[in-house]
């Protein structure tokens, strides 16, 4: 008989969660807490405090305004963070300097609540450092894991926004009445000590990080293949794909030249949607032509690329719902009846606490049930319900409005049904999308997809600003008072209807999606 080693025959070491990860998540909480301070008290700020040089009647549409272009900032700036990182600087290094403008932006913020030059030019630092920092600091916790405990990683990402929603809760609840009592400086500096805090948890951590080199210079990169593709000639073939981005090209210069009738971000954002829809079609036109040239894995992981950038395509409908509760959610909970004591942005805070129970509910209930039933509540699953869900709850705010138009006295208790609706589908869309980037990314281009993941963020509130913008004209206002509704019941249920059409769209799309698998070995 032939002897066995103990050692064969001995069970493999259980998967260990790594010890670096509190110091991520805790400065993850305490970051969040500084963000949503600051944003969730920014729509009643302005619109009482910073705009009163407006009339009246102006100033919560250009609150509405500054809110959303500020948001546009803090989600495209993860392009510019996601390139340094992964060409340059490293995860750990760049979310640890971009932190430090991130706190020179609270500070401009506390110190220019009366000067509005100053005032934004905090916002556009937070922007920068919060955005610099977005795509880096979710693909860094990846980073901390490999395939003999990637397992683990799906509850780590659900615990990461867990600790979200608990610093956002309090910050939702508390800031308001900060500003109330004690005023902007105080209101605004407590969430820029929060981030320095933030900061120095990450640096005290510095030793302990898995630090995943940025990638060299890859002449198989995505954008090196999707030239090759855009360029390539097929004798007797004409190549569709480039006139694609060449019609992209103008349409976008188009979008530029509309500046003095949208203002610049959302001329320029518009511009840079198009520049990504017409040479993201016209690569995957012409993408076998870059086999030869490249490798066939190179063209394939740009083909998995192309493929859930349409996934990121479709949530910006989520976001430009999902953001409007800081915004057009707070407008119409100034307009009902509540207690003297209680502030209508304190209603924000109903969202956190909600996201909160419902992650670890759904682990331990509603997916179980599923399972049960033979429904696998598989990632892009999951992000078509919280699609669908997402616009139910407009409807519901729609309805409430329409009785708020019609001179009834609402009770503002009547926001938690929709803030629920809301988050149900928050969680199902946003807490999975996070995984399911870092999942679906090439290796080199981890933080980059990230980004475009988050700048879904911005293309929705772009939707937003380009809908603001429309009822400002004097034919469409005309057409809307027709329907025998206000222009922002009608805005309501506009948005309602764009989800519910996008979410049969993702559904349809999700059925025929390859999922893949890019976590390092």
């Amino acid at each position: 008989m032939t002897a066995i080693s103990e050692a064969a025959v001995a069970p493999a070491a259980p998967a260990r969660m790594p010890r670096q990860i509190p110091f991520i998540i805790a400065n993850e909480g305490c970051e969040r807490f500084s963000f949503y301070g600051m944003r969730n008290i920014l729509t009643p700020f302005l619109a009482s405090t910073l705009l009163l040089y407006l009339p009246e009647s102006e100033r919560a549409g250009m609150a509405k305004e500054v809110f959303h272009s500020f948001v546009i900032g803090v989600y495209f700036f993860p392009l510019l963070g996601g390139w340094l990182s992964d060409r340059f600087f490293g995860k750990y290094r760049t979310t640890f300097w971009f932190s430090l403008i991130y706190c020179a932006g609270h500070a401009c913020l506390a110190v220019f609540d009366d000067n509005r030059q100053g005032f934004y030019a905090g916002l556009f630092l937070i922007a920068l450092g919060s955005g610099g920092i977005k795509p880096l600091i979710t693909a860094f916790v990846g980073d901390q894991f490999d395939q003999s405990n990637k397992h683990l990683s799906k509850t780590v990402y659900d615990a990461f926004y867990w600790i979200i929603n608990l610093g956002s809760f309090f910050a939702s609840f508390s800031m308001p009445l900060f500003l109330r009592h004690y005023g902007a400086s105080v209101a605004f500096g407590i969430p820029g000590i929060l981030m320095l805090v933030a900061t120095l948890v990450l640096w005290s951590g510095r030793h302990r990080y898995v630090i995943v080199p940025p990638s060299p210079p890859d002449p198989d990169s995505v954008l090196n293949v999707s030239r090759t593709a855009l360029l390539a000639a097929k004798p007797g073939e004409s190549r569709p794909g480039l006139v694609l981005a060449g019609i992209g090209s103008v349409l976008a210069l188009g979008a530029l030249a509309m500046i003095p009738s949208l203002g610049f971000v959302a001329a320029f954002c518009l511009a840079l949607v198009i520049v990504l829809v017409f040479f993201g079609v016209g690569t995957w036109q012409q993408l076998d032509r870059a086999v030869g040239k490249h490798s066939p894995e190179a063209v394939e992981a740009v083909r998995a690329v192309l493929r859930v950038l349409i996934i990121f395509a479709l949530v910006t409908p989520f976001w430009s719902l999902f953001d409007q509760k800081a915004s057009t959610w707070i407008l119409q909970a100034n307009k009902m009846t509540k207690p003297e004591w209680f502030e209508a942005a304190q209603m924000q805070a109903i969202n956190p606490a909600l996201v909160m129970l419902l992650i670890p509910f759904n682990h331990a209930v509603t997916y179980p049930l599923l399972r049960r039933a033979g429904y696998e509540p598989t990632p892009l699953r999951k992000m078509t319900a919280g699609i669908v869900f997402t616009g139910l709850s407009w409807i519901i705010v729609a309805i409430m409005q329409m009785v708020i138009d019609g001179g009834a006295p609402v009770s503002i208790t009547w926001q938690i049904l929709p803030y629920a609706v809301l988050t149900f589908g928050e969680v199902l869309v946003s807490a999975t999308a996070y995984e399911f980037a870092y999942s679906q990314a090439p290796s080199s281009m981890k933080s980059v997809l990230m980004a475009f993941y988050l700048l879904s963020n911005t293309v929705g509130n772009l939707w937003v600003l380009l809908v603001n913008a429309s009822v400002k004209n004097d034919a469409v206002t005309s057409r809307i008072a027709a329907t025998g509704v206000s222009v922002t019941a009608f805005q309501m249920f506009f948005f309602a209807g764009f989800a519910l059409v996008v979410a049969l769209i993702f559904g349809l799309y999700a059925r025929g999606y390859k999922v893949v698998d890019y976590y390092r070995s």
